[in-house]
Protein backbone atom coordinates (compact mmCIF):
# COMPACT_ATOMS: atom_id res chain seq x y z
CA UNK A 1 0.00 0.00 0.00
CA UNK A 2 1.15 3.39 -0.65
CA UNK A 3 2.23 6.07 2.06
CA UNK A 4 -0.51 8.02 0.65
CA UNK A 5 -3.52 5.61 1.63
CA UNK A 6 -6.45 7.79 2.55
CA UNK A 7 -7.56 5.16 5.29
CA UNK A 8 -3.50 5.18 6.47
CA UNK A 9 -3.87 8.91 7.29
CA UNK A 10 -6.87 8.37 9.24
CA UNK A 11 -5.58 5.66 11.03
CA UNK A 12 -2.18 8.13 11.55
CA UNK A 13 -4.47 10.69 12.90
CA UNK A 14 -5.63 8.38 15.90
CA UNK A 15 -1.78 7.56 16.80
CA UNK A 16 -0.43 10.01 19.47
CA UNK A 17 2.78 11.13 18.20
CA UNK A 18 5.86 9.23 19.67
CA UNK A 19 3.85 6.59 20.80
CA UNK A 20 5.26 3.38 20.52
CA UNK A 21 3.43 0.96 17.67
CA UNK A 22 3.16 -2.45 16.78
CA UNK A 23 1.75 -2.69 13.24
CA UNK A 24 0.43 -6.61 12.81
CA UNK A 25 0.17 -7.41 9.37
CA UNK A 26 1.94 -4.33 7.92
CA UNK A 27 2.03 -5.07 4.66
CA UNK A 28 4.98 -3.00 3.02
CA UNK A 29 5.47 -1.04 6.19
CA UNK A 30 3.53 2.19 4.54
CA UNK A 31 1.74 3.27 7.80
CA UNK A 32 4.61 2.25 10.14
CA UNK A 33 6.66 4.27 8.10
CA UNK A 34 4.29 7.44 7.99
CA UNK A 35 4.30 6.86 11.51
CA UNK A 36 7.74 6.98 12.15
CA UNK A 37 8.76 9.44 10.10
CA UNK A 38 5.40 11.65 10.11
CA UNK A 39 4.75 11.60 13.82
CA UNK A 40 7.87 10.40 16.11
CA UNK A 41 6.77 6.86 16.84
CA UNK A 42 8.99 3.78 17.26
CA UNK A 43 7.97 0.00 17.30
CA UNK A 44 8.04 -2.99 15.34
CA UNK A 45 5.65 -4.41 11.98
CA UNK A 46 4.42 -7.73 11.80
CA UNK A 47 4.12 -9.72 8.58
CA UNK A 48 4.28 -13.05 7.30
CA UNK A 49 4.60 -12.10 3.47
CA UNK A 50 8.12 -12.57 2.38
CA UNK A 51 7.68 -10.12 -0.20
CA UNK A 52 6.64 -7.46 1.88
CA UNK A 53 8.89 -8.57 4.97
CA UNK A 54 11.52 -7.66 2.37
CA UNK A 55 10.06 -4.38 0.95
CA UNK A 56 9.83 -3.09 4.35
CA UNK A 57 13.19 -3.89 5.35
CA UNK A 58 14.35 -2.33 2.42
CA UNK A 59 13.04 0.71 3.37
CA UNK A 60 14.83 0.64 6.76
CA UNK A 61 11.52 -0.61 8.59
CA UNK A 62 11.71 -2.63 11.65
CA UNK A 63 9.45 -5.74 10.55
CA UNK A 64 9.55 -8.64 12.05
CA UNK A 65 8.64 -12.08 10.36
CA UNK A 66 5.57 -13.85 12.05
CA UNK A 67 2.56 -16.05 11.91
CA UNK A 68 -0.32 -14.18 13.70
CA UNK A 69 -2.16 -17.19 14.01
CA UNK A 70 0.47 -18.32 16.64
CA UNK A 71 -0.11 -15.05 18.89
CA UNK A 72 1.88 -12.60 20.56
CA UNK A 73 3.56 -14.24 23.30
CA UNK A 74 7.08 -12.95 22.20
CA UNK A 75 5.50 -9.58 23.73
CA UNK A 76 4.86 -8.50 27.35
CA UNK A 77 1.19 -7.34 28.54
CA UNK A 78 1.46 -3.57 27.77
CA UNK A 79 4.58 -3.01 25.86
CA UNK A 80 3.32 -0.71 23.07
CA UNK A 81 1.26 3.06 23.33
CA UNK A 82 -0.75 1.37 20.02
CA UNK A 83 -1.14 -1.66 18.28
CA UNK A 84 -2.60 -1.60 15.05
CA UNK A 85 -4.67 -4.39 13.30
CA UNK A 86 -5.50 -2.50 9.40
CA UNK A 87 -7.09 -4.99 7.47
CA UNK A 88 -6.01 -7.48 8.88
CA UNK A 89 -8.46 -9.12 11.12
CA UNK A 90 -10.36 -10.62 8.34
CA UNK A 91 -7.40 -12.89 7.50
CA UNK A 92 -7.02 -14.32 11.04
CA UNK A 93 -8.76 -17.55 11.98
CA UNK A 94 -8.18 -16.72 15.70
CA UNK A 95 -10.34 -13.17 15.25
CA UNK A 96 -11.11 -13.53 19.17
CA UNK A 97 -7.88 -14.46 20.61
CA UNK A 98 -6.37 -12.02 18.39
CA UNK A 99 -8.79 -8.99 19.80
CA UNK A 100 -7.70 -9.97 23.21
CA UNK A 101 -3.85 -10.03 22.56
CA UNK A 102 -3.94 -6.72 20.83
CA UNK A 103 -5.17 -5.06 24.24
CA UNK A 104 -3.17 -7.43 26.15
CA UNK A 105 0.36 -6.29 24.65
CA UNK A 106 -0.72 -2.23 23.66
CA UNK A 107 -2.34 -0.15 26.17
CA UNK A 108 -4.53 0.70 23.31
CA UNK A 109 -6.17 -1.26 19.69
CA UNK A 110 -6.70 0.52 16.91
CA UNK A 111 -8.62 -2.36 14.62
CA UNK A 112 -10.13 -1.60 10.84
CA UNK A 113 -11.41 -3.77 8.87
CA UNK A 114 -14.13 -3.70 5.42
CA UNK A 115 -17.77 -3.56 6.39
CA UNK A 116 -19.73 -6.17 4.91
CA UNK A 117 -22.75 -4.46 5.98
CA UNK A 118 -22.35 -1.25 3.89
CA UNK A 119 -25.44 -0.68 1.47
CA UNK A 120 -23.61 -1.54 -2.00
CA UNK A 121 -22.66 -4.82 -0.69
CA UNK A 122 -26.21 -5.30 0.84
CA UNK A 123 -27.72 -4.38 -2.73
CA UNK A 124 -24.78 -6.95 -4.45
CA UNK A 125 -26.24 -9.59 -2.32
CA UNK A 126 -30.05 -8.55 -3.28
CA UNK A 127 -28.81 -9.24 -6.76
CA UNK A 128 -27.57 -12.61 -5.85
CA UNK A 129 -23.79 -11.91 -6.49
CA UNK A 130 -20.98 -11.48 -4.01
CA UNK A 131 -19.69 -7.96 -3.63
CA UNK A 132 -16.38 -6.63 -5.10
CA UNK A 133 -15.44 -3.16 -3.76
CA UNK A 134 -12.59 -1.14 -3.47
CA UNK A 135 -12.57 -2.18 0.44
CA UNK A 136 -13.46 -6.13 -0.83
CA UNK A 137 -11.56 -6.15 -3.81
CA UNK A 138 -11.68 -9.93 -5.03
CA UNK A 139 -13.80 -12.12 -6.39
CA UNK A 140 -15.31 -14.91 -4.00
CA UNK A 141 -12.65 -17.48 -5.25
CA UNK A 142 -10.00 -15.78 -5.36
CA UNK A 143 -10.12 -13.70 -2.34
CA UNK A 144 -7.27 -13.92 0.78
CA UNK A 145 -10.28 -13.25 3.43
CA UNK A 146 -11.33 -16.23 5.34
CA UNK A 147 -14.42 -14.30 7.05
CA UNK A 148 -16.75 -11.05 6.01
CA UNK A 149 -17.54 -8.96 9.08
CA UNK A 150 -20.02 -6.26 9.93
CA UNK A 151 -20.13 -2.81 12.23
CA UNK A 152 -22.05 -4.59 14.02
CA UNK A 153 -20.60 -7.93 14.23
CA UNK A 154 -17.47 -6.79 15.52
CA UNK A 155 -19.19 -4.59 18.31
CA UNK A 156 -20.95 -7.94 19.60
CA UNK A 157 -17.40 -10.19 19.67
CA UNK A 158 -15.72 -7.09 21.48
CA UNK A 159 -18.71 -7.21 24.08
CA UNK A 160 -18.20 -11.26 24.29
CA UNK A 161 -14.11 -10.96 24.24
CA UNK A 162 -13.86 -8.52 27.01
CA UNK A 163 -12.53 -5.74 24.91
CA UNK A 164 -13.58 -2.51 25.97
CA UNK A 165 -14.47 0.21 22.91
CA UNK A 166 -13.23 3.39 23.69
CA UNK A 167 -14.23 4.43 20.09
CA UNK A 168 -16.10 3.34 16.80
CA UNK A 169 -16.81 4.60 13.70
CA UNK A 170 -17.21 4.00 10.04
CA UNK A 171 -15.05 5.03 7.38
CA UNK A 172 -16.27 6.02 3.87
CA UNK A 173 -13.22 5.96 1.72
CA UNK A 174 -13.94 6.16 -2.12
CA UNK A 175 -11.03 6.14 -4.70
CA UNK A 176 -9.73 9.39 -5.29
CA UNK A 177 -11.41 10.91 -2.15
CA UNK A 178 -9.74 11.12 1.06
CA UNK A 179 -11.19 9.13 3.92
CA UNK A 180 -14.29 10.25 5.74
CA UNK A 181 -15.30 9.37 9.62
CA UNK A 182 -18.92 8.54 9.37
CA UNK A 183 -20.50 8.57 12.96
CA UNK A 184 -24.13 8.29 11.67
CA UNK A 185 -25.44 5.12 10.61
CA UNK A 186 -21.84 3.12 10.27
CA UNK A 187 -23.40 -0.07 9.35
CA UNK A 188 -25.28 0.65 6.81
CA UNK A 189 -23.09 3.89 5.17
CA UNK A 190 -19.32 3.07 5.85
CA UNK A 191 -17.05 0.66 3.76
CA UNK A 192 -14.80 0.65 6.46
CA UNK A 193 -14.90 0.09 10.43
CA UNK A 194 -12.58 1.57 13.12
CA UNK A 195 -13.04 0.62 16.67
CA UNK A 196 -10.42 2.03 19.06
CA UNK A 197 -9.98 -0.80 22.19
CA UNK A 198 -8.58 -1.05 25.54
CA UNK A 199 -8.58 -3.91 28.43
Amino acid sequence: MSAANPLHALIADLVPAGSRVLDLGCGDGSLLAQLIHGKGCTGYGIELNDGNVQSGMAKGLPILQLNLEEGLALFADGSFDVVLQINTLQHLRNAQTMLRETVRVGKRGIVAFPNFAHWPNRLSILRGRMPVTKALPYQWYDTPNIRVGTFADFAALATRSGVQVQDAFGVLNLPGQPARAIRSLPNIRANTAVFSLTR
